[in-house]
């Protein structure tokens, strides 16, 4: 039986998207501005984030405690909410769209390991989030899936598979237990 030999594990393939010193800046920058919960200031958060290249839309709001890897590889539709301790781990794209909530503590995932390959390798794929999707508290959404328009995803649950439009998913593995209709007031 093989096993896992983490001394074999290669990452050089990896694209960051930025140099060291930038990646470094932003370290700093996350962790005093966005990550720190003393700052409720959206609009600064907003501001550090473009600069380092987010492409973010207008009406954004981002609460205390937000944690974003590359803000790079970060685009965010017009009048979204990332809520507090939300952490998008975007080692890929994050492409969210507008009209969305990503409540408490939500989680997008986009870095896994190969557990099939003794090198345990590095895998990445991109996330996207269409307009209206409700990421509820604490749910995590992994690589590669795409939460359709106006799809809702259940408190404390994981998509691992795509998510059709207006279908409310729960669980982990979530599936769909119902669709989403709005009502218009």
């Amino acid at each position: 039986m093989t096993k896992t030999d983490l001394s074999k594990y290669n990452n050089e393939w990896f694209d960051e998207g930025a140099g060291v010193v930038k990646r470094t800046l932003w370290f700093i920058v996350n962790a005093l501005f966005l990550i720190n919960p003393l700052n409720p200031l959206s609009g600064i958060k907003i501001f550090f984030l473009r600069l380092f290249g987010a492409k973010i839309g207008k009406g954004v709001v981002v609460k205390p405690g937000v944690n974003i890897k590359y803000p790079w590889k970060l685009k965010v539709g017009d009048y979204t909410w990332i809520g507090e301790r939300v952490w998008i781990d975007n080692l890929d794209q994050v492409t969210i769209g507008n009209n969305c909530c990503l409540s408490q503590e939500s989680f997008v995932l986009i870095g896994n390991h190969n557990y099939k390959k003794d090198t345990f390798d590095l895998m990445v794929e991109p996330v996207t989030i269409e307009d209206g999707v409700w990421l509820g508290a604490r749910s995590i959404v992994t690589g590669g899936i795409t939460c359709k328009s106006h799809s809702v995803l259940a408190v404390n649950s994981v998509a691992s598979q795509s998510m059709e439009a207006n279908g409310i998913y729960r669980g982990n593995p979530a599936v769909k237990v119902k669709e989403r209709v709005i009502e218009s007031v």
